[in-house]
């Protein structure tokens, strides 16, 4: 390994993310689209809401009709027209009346207001007793408040949550143009290795889990692409080329472990003969150091180590944001929070070290993070954390106390520190 592998994570990450595109875009159903990239601008082709209307079950009133009730003497108006979701008016609200009106529906022309019906007494008969003048003009939700024709509701690259298919629906969307998920293959190494239908190896001291391959393919789901399982490669070149070789129809391959220098790690030496054009295949970050990327058959390739929190930081930090690129995403990078550190962190000054920490919320609102547990490469478990919070290089310690940077891995568990 020469020092010019030795990159900085800074550099890593730039290359990485230059080397890769959206992969174009693809055409679904409304109910599909949740959770893709929205491909170009939607806007508004009407407005919201689409009239007038209440944003309470109550009685439409003009102001003036009502000023001055109260409980000890209510205004009485008598009721000129009943109007549920779904109906429309008669016609504009008749001066010293009332509109019996549910929430959403059309409020009548000339109404200020709607008294919400607790402040009545429910209008049993004819009239409507106004105990409270406070709705006077209040409750009226106007056209277009929230929406006017041709406003911009989404912008290309916007991932779409619930709120968004909402938008979507509003304009009449029952398609839309997304990014393309890529098609990843996930490639795990190792004679060791043994997956869930040989899980009593494991049992047995023989051999340890696939759990990496699992890791991985979750991973690519959760940021928006679809994991094509290449199976465990074993400690053979054979073997290796060709599952390589079933990624054909890949857009991009991550592979577990092997990426060393040991006398028995096959994957450089068969990826030079596939005529892996390497980026790097090293990197000044703990863990995941031994991370390499570069192109396979004009293919993003990442191989990340074989330790599970390794390959998992790796994969966060590294792999995560072009796959979200690739996607279509305008935003690939998650974006920090900051936090107060809950204890000393140290890690060494030559790296940028990913701790895996809990974050929780103290009374006064401030979001404190700490350590997950031992925080060794190996320790899977160290993985089921609130965020990364990445010490740069050239730092060594942290105090209690100091304010820290936190990658979100999740939402935040605790309630309280």
């Amino acid at each position: 390994m020469s020092d010019a592998d030795w990159i900085s994570f800074e550099q890593a990450l730039d290359l990485v993310l230059g080397a890769v595109s959206p992969l174009g875009t693809e055409r679904v159903p409304l109910p599909d689209a949740l959770g893709r990239a929205l491909d170009r601008r939607v806007e508004a082709l009407a407005p919201h809401p689409p009239w007038d209307n209440s944003a309470m079950d109550g009685f439409a009133v003009r102001a003036d009709d009502v000023r001055g009730a109260r409980a000890d003497r209510p205004v009485i108006l008598p009721i000129s027209d009943d109007i549920p979701a779904g109906a429309f008016p008669r016609g504009p609200l008749d001066p010293g009346s009332a509109a019996r009106v549910m929430t959403g529906a059309p409020v009548p022309e000339g109404a200020t207001g709607v008294v919400r019906v607790e402040h009545t007494d429910g209008g049993p008969d004819e009239d409507v007793r106004i105990f409270d003048d406070a709705d006077a003009e209040r409750h009226i939700r106007l056209l277009g408040e929230d929406v006017k024709t041709g406003d911009t509701l989404l912008e290309p690259g916007e991932e779409l949550g619930a709120a968004a298919v909402a938008l979507l629906a509003t304009a009449g969307r029952g398609e839309v143009e997304v990014g393309r998920r890529p098609r990843v293959g996930v490639l795990s190494n190792g004679d060791e290795l043994v997956d869930l239908d040989e899980f009593e190896e494991v049992l047995a001291g023989r051999r340890i889990m696939n759990s990496n391959g699992h890791a991985l393919a979750a991973q690519l789901a959760a940021s928006g692409a679809d994991p094509v399982r290449l199976g465990i490669a074993r400690d053979d070149p054979v073997d290796l080329r060709r599952r390589l070789e079933r990624a054909d129809d890949c857009d991009a391959i991550v592979s577990a472990a092997g990426v060393s220098v040991g006398e028995h790690d096959y994957v450089k030496r068969v990826l030079d003969e596939l005529g892996f054009e390497r980026s790097f295949w090293r990197v000044r970050m703990r863990p995941g150091s031994a991370t390499v990327f570069g192109t396979l058959g004009g293919r993003p390739f990442w191989g990340v180590p074989g330790n599970p929190a390794s390959a998992l930081v790796a994969f966060e930090t590294l792999v995560r944001p072009a796959i979200r690129k690739m996607a279509g995403f305008a935003r690939p990078c998650r974006r920090s929070v900051t936090c107060v550190a809950g204890q000393d962190f140290r890690g060494p000054r030559a790296v940028v070290s990913f701790l895996r920490v809990l974050v929780a919320s103290t009374e006064s609102g401030d979001l404190v993070a700490r350590l997950t547990g031992p925080q060794g490469s190996g320790n899977l478990g160290s993985m089921l954390a609130d965020g990364l919070l990445a010490l740069p290089a050239g730092t060594d310690t942290v105090r209690e106390g100091a304010r820290v940077r936190v990658i979100p891995l999740r939402e935040w568990a605790s309630p309280t520190a």
